[in-house]
């Protein structure tokens, strides 16, 4: 089986560098074209099913994705981006300029990482991914061709922590997936292959 792990597209707060986390933000004009535009690239490519995150700023990229295929979505609560707390909102420099606060170890020692009020801890996140991952897409391996998961930048890095192996100070081996940009694995019976880290359909 192939799994198609696509990061969903651009919103005013990706370009603002506001912390999206769980908060649900919708497309702008220019998420909307590119999710459409990688959409008729894949256009030739089946898939099964397509599983995204409740947000709607994946699922809307899952819908431009599939275009008039009659592929069903289906959204799953354990495919929501981390929860940033008090911190969703806020603009990231503007976190970083706070020497107490534990978002300074996000990108670069993820291991110390510390959730904020309210927020979700990136163990947390790990694990509901994994059982996503066990519980959802790994039964299917042997009878299905190809899906795809429509998902966030720090949601589907824990899920290739999973695929990987991979303890938290790993967490952001590969950098941050661009906007729309897809992840290809292939799944059988000896496990996860690596095919395409950084694929990007469109310019």
């Amino acid at each position: 089986m192939e799994i198609y792990l696509v990061r969903h597209g651009e919103t005013v707060w990706n370009t603002v560098k506001r912390l999206q986390g769980s908060t649900d933000i919708e497309l702008d004009e220019a998420g909307r074209e590119a999710a459409g535009r990688t959409g008729e690239k894949l256009e030739a490519v089946r898939f099964d099913r397509i599983y995204s995150s409740p947000l709607i700023r994946a699922y809307e990229t899952a819908c431009l994705l599939r275009g008039h295929r009659n592929i069903p979505i289906i959204r799953d609560e354990r495919l929501r981006e981390i929860s940033f707390g008090v911190n969703e909102g806020r603009r990231a420099e503007e976190i970083l300029a706070d020497p107490d606060d534990a978002f300074r170890y996000f990108f670069t020692q993820p291991e110390l990482y510390r959730a904020p009020a309210e927020g979700e801890s990136l163990e947390t996140v790990c694990a509901r991914t994994a059982e996503f991952m066990r519980e959802v897409i790994e039964p299917q391996a042997a009878e299905t061709e190809r899906v795809m998961i429509v998902a966030h930048g720090a949601l589907n890095k824990a899920i290739l922590c999973h695929v990987k192996q991979h303890d938290i100070s790993h967490y952001w081996d590969g950098n941050l997936q661009k906007n729309c940009g897809i992840v290809i694995l292939r799944l059988d019976e000896s496990g996860y292959q690596m095919v395409d880290e950084q694929c990007v359909l469109i310019e």
